[in-house]
């Protein structure tokens, strides 16, 4: 039985030859060109037959969805005996039900999507990595056995890192993630922080307080997800009125479209933003302000462990 067999979307390529490297296995090569109309065409070079694929790619647009979903197909149909799917970064994730009539639940969608590929002969699994919503896991169907992983390792380590041997607080933007980062506070035994907000209108809140005290602390704000980052410098504003003396922020997945992080600099309330590898942009951006932190041996541990 050969070792596993890897292969990504074309986002992806970075974090694969990471994964390959640090597992000791083969990568795996394919053929990509784009027609002059736009259609795509895919060829899978190094045989999948017999098998163990792991493919990894992500949601982070249509293409790329379509794209994993396409190479997922051949994969399979071309006789891998087992199927791998590594998600790092679930999009859509923020569309997991419905508040208002009528609106899609994409994430479910998408999860329907990827639950159509042919089941390996010996199965597919699905990896992914600190969901906004774990019910998410739970959206595939059929046989595909879903594997949520925690990147509580690397979030951890990178407060340490940002603290060095100073103590700090680690906050989040609001309540609604006040139980995850309690969970990171004690395990790096420090104080947790949130503050209170109240809806004044349809769209507009007000911040009412902070559960913690903050004067003189150096405070470290964890996010699992950072798009825009208007929450993000919402809090530290609040934090800062609160006697902050020094700003932190970890992410998990930095989307960052457009400027954003360009703007999250200029406020000028943070020394330091950490993320993940998990999505391509975070990768892109990597710099003095914006640290990024593999997931390569998170994948590696997780992988090897659920054969």
């Amino acid at each position: 039985m050969h070792d596993p067999l890897i292969f990504s979307t074309k986002p992806y390529d970075y974090l694969a030859h990471s994964i390959a490297k640090l597992g000791g296995w083969e990568l795996g090569v394919l053929d990509r060109q784009t027609f002059p109309d736009g259609e795509n065409y895919r060829r899978i070079v190094t045989d999948p037959a017999d098998r163990d694929v792991i493919l990894v790619g992500g949601t982070i647009d249509e293409v790329s969805t379509l794209e994993m979903y396409d190479l997922a197909c051949g994969m399979t149909m071309y006789g891998a005996y087992r199927m791998r799917l590594v998600i790092p970064y679930y999009g859509c994730s923020t569309m997991e039900r419905a508040s208002k009539p009528g609106e899609i639940v994409t994430a479910k969608t998408r999860a329907r999507i990827l639950s159509s590929v042919p089941m390996a002969s010996r199965g597919t699994q699905v990896f992914m990595l600190d969901l906004h919503v774990g019910a998410i896991a739970h959206y595939f169907e059929g046989g595909i056995r879903p594997i949520h992983m925690y990147g509580k390792a690397i979030v951890n380590a990178a407060a340490r890192r940002l603290a060095g041997d100073q103590p700090f607080v680690l906050a989040c933007t609001d309540a609604g993630r006040a139980k995850w980062v309690e969970s990171l506070a004690k395990d790096l035994a420090v104080d947790a922080a949130f503050v209170y907000k109240r809806r004044t209108s349809g769209s507009d809140t007000e911040v009412t307080g902070v559960s913690a005290n903050v004067t003189g602390k150096h405070v470290i704000i964890y996010d699992d997800m950072i798009r825009t980052g208007g929450s993000l410098i919402n809090a530290a504003h609040v934090y800062k009125d609160n006697g902050a003396t020094k700003i932190d922020a970890i992410t998990t997945h930095g989307i960052f479209p457009g400027d954003s992080l360009a703007k999250i600099r200029a406020t000028g309330l943070f020394g330091q933003v950490v993320a993940t590898d998990s999505h391509p942009r975070a990768v892109a951006l990597a710099g003095d302000f914006l640290r990024v932190e593999s997931i390569a041996t998170l994948l590696v541990e997780h992988l090897k462990s659920n054969r």
